[in-house]
C-alpha cells in the first residue's frame, strides 16, 4: 500500500476525540508523529484495523513531515479561528491587542490574528510557526519550573533524541567551535540571560523561544586534550506547553539560525 502523501491523510482517519490513550496531546500531533515515523499507527486504540494495516510498515519509508509542513501549517491555521485570543493571551504569556495575539519568541514580536495570519518582526520561518501555533493552540500555559532536563527526558524525547543530538547539539557544536566569539555574540543577540551559577559552562545562556518553553545551552570549550562538549537542556515542563516535535523543531530551528549566522559572517565550514 503506498505510503501517505501527507499528515493530514492520516489525521482525516482518526476519530478526532483528542483522547490522549495513544500519548499525544491531539489527534493531529499523533498524525504528525505517525508520518515522521517516530509513531506507530496502531497506537491509536479507537482505528479500524483495516485502516491500520494500510498504514502499518517500515516508517523509513513513509515522507517526512518537514517535506510537507505547509499542509501541517495550513491545518494549525484552520484551528485558529475557533480559539480565544485573549484567553490564550493569558494561558500563553502573550498580550492580546487590535485581534492579534502578539508572543516574545527570542525577543522579538510573532503574532497571529482570528484567521491564523502570522506577522513578526523576523523572519516567519516554518520552524518558528509550527511549534508557535502548537503552544497557542495546545499548551497548558505552565509557567517553567526551574528544574532543567535534556530532550531525552522529556515525554516521547527517549527514542527521538539520537536525531536531535546529531542535528542540534552536534551541529550546533560546530558552530560554536569554529566560531566562538561569533556564537557567543549570538547566543546573547536572542534577549539571552546568565545562567545559574551550578549549571555556568564556558559559553552558558538561557533563551526564550517561547515565553513559558526556555531553553539552555551550555558550551565547554576543548581542553587539556579533552574535547568540546555542548548540551541544550529543557525546563522539565517543555512537553506540558509543547508537544515532543514542536520541541524537536525550535531546536533544530535555532540551530539552523545559528549555521546561518556564522555563514554570513564570513565562516564558511559550517
Amino acid at each position: 500500500m503506498p505510503a501517505p502523501k501527507n499528515a493530514m491523510e492520516i489525521f482525516k482517519r482518526l476519530d478526532k476525540s483528542n483522547c490522549r490513550e495513544c500519548g499525544e496531546k491531539t489527534c493531529l500531533a499523533f498524525a504528525g508523529a505517525v508520518f515522521q515515523g517516530h509513531r506507530k499507527i496502531d497506537a491509536c486504540p479507537k482505528l479500524d484495523p483495516s485502516i491500520i494495516e494500510r498504514f502499518s510498515g517500515d516508517p523509513t519509508e513513509l515522507n517526512t513531515l518537514e517535506a510537507n509542513r505547509d499542509e501541517f501549517l495550513a491545518a494549525m491555521k484552520q484551528k485558529i479561528s475557533g480559539v480565544d485570543l485573549m484567553s490564550a493571551a493569558e494561558r500563553t504569556g502573550g498580550r492580546c491587542q487590535n485581534g492579534r495575539l502578539t508572543l516574545k519568541i527570542l525577543g522579538k514580536d510573532f503574532s497571529v490574528d482570528g484567521q491564523g495570519n502570522l506577522s513578526s518582526d523576523i523572519h516567519v520561518n516554518p520552524w518558528v510557526a509550527a511549534p508557535f501555533f502548537d503552544y497557542v493552540l495546545n499548551g497548558k500555559g505552565v509557567d517553567p519550573s526551574g528544574q532543567w532536563v535534556s530532550f531525552r527526558e522529556l515525554k516521547n524525547g527517549k527514542d527521538r533524541y539520537p536525531l536531535f543530538q546529531k542535528r542540534c547539539e552536534e551541529a550546533m557544536q560546530q558552530v560554536a567551535d569554529s566560531y566562538t566569539d561569533l556564537f557567543d555574540d549570538v547566543v546573547h543577540l536572542f534577549s539571552g540571560r546568565q545562567v545559574a551559577r551550578q549549571f555556568q559552562s564556558d559559553i552558558s545562556v538561557v533563551l526564550h523561544p517561547l515565553p513559558k518553553v526556555p531553553l539552555m545551552i551550555c558550551y565547554w570549550r576543548p581542553d587539556e586534550g579533552l574535547g568540546s562538549t555542548l548540551n541544550i537542556f529543557f525546563d522539565a515542563t517543555a512537553d506540558q506547553n509543547l508537544d515532543i516535535g514542536s520541541i524537536f523543531s525550535l531546536g533544530a530551528g535555532l540551530t539552523q539560525m545559528f549555521q546561518k549566522l556564522a555563514l554570513r559572517h564570513g565562516f564558511s565550514e559550517v
